[in-house]
């Protein structure tokens, strides 16, 4: 049976007279892994505040098992600016690091005391390794300079120190605010794999929803200031949701006829009226209330004609870049073709941005150039483009920039109606921006950037603090954008949705054009990867590296050897047999709490076994 390692009652938090949400109530226990959805403001970061006790709450209750030990990795982590990378590893608050700093003041001190009860306490966490666990989490997140202040690292890079420090402390309940931003794609994958392969508890904040499916074994939402809990993955609360949507949108319509006979009757009624009479107004009111919700419903139609565009859009001719050491593009060509939608994938630090920015005339290359169409308009999206005055209303952001927008077909929206399409209703658009929250400003960034109507959209990690209810807004939007488009994003989900095709950096200069989406590209990586393993493990079997001749002299297996190869790809394909029956499980959402704690269990010594067979059998194998 699991235990409950967190547990909220009846929470209730406001600021001021905006209500986030109102008496919800949910329980962690060992082994769940939790998605958190909401719109931008609806209070998720707020919510992970609470449970890190980093902010107040109106009512109800915040109570964790004693002695649990969890972690939190803030939206945007700060730390002293003088300290170097690996000092803001260890002033970290978590309970390894201030056993050793117990450690080193006994020993300055000369006071051995409770000496040896610490130095248990410190075998059984590992205390002594600690130094080189966290040099290895950031060397895989690519932080390798342990010696840099913290105040010379990017934004991104901040982020990553962070999460290494969250990783490195091993907690029982993980608590996590967008922990993709920033990453790149094989950073996120990575740390996918490492999610999955660990069995601590999980509460995040994400927008990745291909990070949400392969994780989580429960969604909660809040939605209409209450939470609804989904026992499933990403897949599974779409489709539920989706029901329970359609069941509410009933509940109203039967509320509605029903008001038409009360609203008839209620006109009909003296002004004098009994005890049972009062009754009924009551309910009247009540009935009143159900009848006028109004559901937003995300799923909203725009595709923005965009201005016109010519055959013409831009020619890269051998264009070359490189910073000191660090080459981004060597005599690259290229042509945009009219309508086309490229993604830009790599590596952080591969040069993507750049790339945007000399296409734009934002950065000049050291030879070669861009020739772009004269009918070009470009709208750009940036990483560094939030600046607002902070004093102006959202509705005076957007009219200044175009008090309308052509949709084509004569059909034209004003400034009110264009940001009611990216979810500000009239009363959050004559919001001042300073009341607005992190995703909120992005999302207003982003209608800016829309309003103007551009032929050709660069969108510079669009992804980064959006909802997962404006992304699909946005998708929409770009799949029916009659225009160009490149997107530079570590979001694979929102890849797959809207290009076409994709550039990939690898770095030092090398640029790869593959004609299909992420997911694509992925499966064609992984089938390469596999051949190249397959043709140099035929090298090894033909020939010995070291005398260049054939391997005769190579020792054979032995009869228990032999029987054991033979084995070990039927216990393989039964274990693959089994992990595939149990993820099914786990996404079913129909397990209880026990079995689903059991088989969560189970599916990590599932992994190990199978990578320890098959290492067995790779090494038998070379043998055989």
């Amino acid at each position: 049976m699991s235990h409950s390692l967190l547990q909220i009652d009846s929470l209730t938090k406001s600021f001021g007279d905006l209500l986030l949400f109102r008496d919800i109530s949910f329980g962690i226990a060992e082994g769940d892994k939790i998605g958190l959805i909401a719109r931008n403001g609806s209070g998720k970061t707020t919510l992970l505040n609470i449970i890190a006790e980093k902010e107040n709450y109106d009512n109800g209750r915040v109570v964790f098992r004693n002695g649990v030990r969890f972690a939190y990795l803030e939206q945007s982590p700060q730390y002293d600016p003088a300290l170097t990378v690996l000092e803001a590893c260890f002033s970290a608050d978590n309970e390894t690091v201030k056993l050793i700093a117990r450690y080193e003041e006994m020993l300055s001190a000369h006071d051995q005391s409770g000496l040896d009860e610490l130095l248990l306490q410190m075998d059984l966490l590992k205390a002594w390794d600690y130094e080189q666990r966290i040099k290895q989490i950031l060397s895989q997140l690519r932080i390798t300079d342990f010696h840099q202040k913290m105040g010379e690292l990017s934004g991104g890079q901040v982020k990553r120190v962070a999460l290494a420090n969250v990783l490195i402390s091993e907690p029982e309940l993980l608590i996590m605010d967008e922990p993709t931003n920033h990453l790149d794609l094989e950073m996120v994958e990575w740390l996918e794999e490492y999610l999955n392969r660990n069995r601590m508890s999980l509460l995040m904040v994400t927008h990745d929803r291909y990070f949400l499916d392969r994780i989580c074994t429960q969604i909660l939402e809040i939605d209409e200031k209450q939470l609804f809990s989904y026992k499933g993955n990403f897949s599974y609360y779409l489709e539920k949701r989706e029901e329970r949507i359609a069941a509410q949108n009933t509940e109203v319509d039967r509320a509605r006829n029903l008001m038409r006979k009360e609203l008839d009757w209620m006109r009909r009624q003296p002004q004098a009226r009994g005890t049972k009479a009062k009754s009924r107004i009551d309910a009247f009111y009540s009935l009143e209330e159900k009848a006028q919700r109004h559901r937003e419903e995300e799923s909203v139609r725009l595709a923005a004609r965009g201005s016109y565009i010519g055959k013409k859009i831009f020619e890269a001719k051998h264009v070359t870049k490189r910073f000191g050491d660090i080459r981004i593009t060597d005599d690259f060509n290229y042509i945009f073709s009219r309508y086309e939608k490229m993604g830009i994938v790599g590596n952080n630090g591969t040069g993507k941005s750049t790339f945007v920015k000399m296409l734009l005339g934002k950065e000049m290359p050291d030879s070669g150039g861009f020739e772009i169409g004269e009918t070009v308009q470009f709208g750009y999206y940036s990483q560094e483009g939030l600046h607002f005055d902070e004093q102006m209303k959202v509705i005076d952001v957007v009219q200044n920039i175009a008090e309308v927008i052509d949709l084509g077909n004569g059909s034209k929206l004003t400034a009110s109606q264009f940001l009611q399409h990216f979810l500000f209703p009239p009363e959050k658009q004559h919001n001042f921006v300073y009341k607005l929250s992190g995703g909120e400003k992005r999302r207003l960034y982003l209608c800016t950037v829309l309003i103007t109507n551009p032929n050709f959209l660069v969108l510079d990690e669009p992804t980064n603090d959006l909802d997962i209810i404006t992304l699909n807004i946005l998708e929409e939007y770009l799949t029916g954008f009659k225009g160009c488009l490149i997107v530079v994003s570590h979001d694979r989900y929102f890849m797959d949705k809207v290009v076409d095709h994709l550039l990939v950096f690898h770095g030092e200069a090398t640029i790869q054009d593959f004609p299909g989406n992420y997911t694509q590209y992925r499966e064609w990586k992984a089938d390469e990867q596999k051949k190249e393993v397959e043709e140099q493990k035929t090298i090894r079997q033909e020939t010995d590296p070291r005398k260049n001749k054939p391997l005769e002299e190579k020792k054979k297996l032995s009869f228990k050897e032999k029987r054991e190869f033979d084995a070990l790809e039927g216990e393989i394909e039964l274990l693959e047999t089994e992990k595939t029956r149990i993820t099914e499980s786990l996404s079913s959402g129909m397990l209880p709490p026990e079995e689903l704690m059991e088989k969560s269990s189970r599916l990590s010594e599932i992994m190990d076994l199978i990578d320890e067979k098959t290492m067995r059998w790779l090494e038998l194998s070379e043998r055989a």
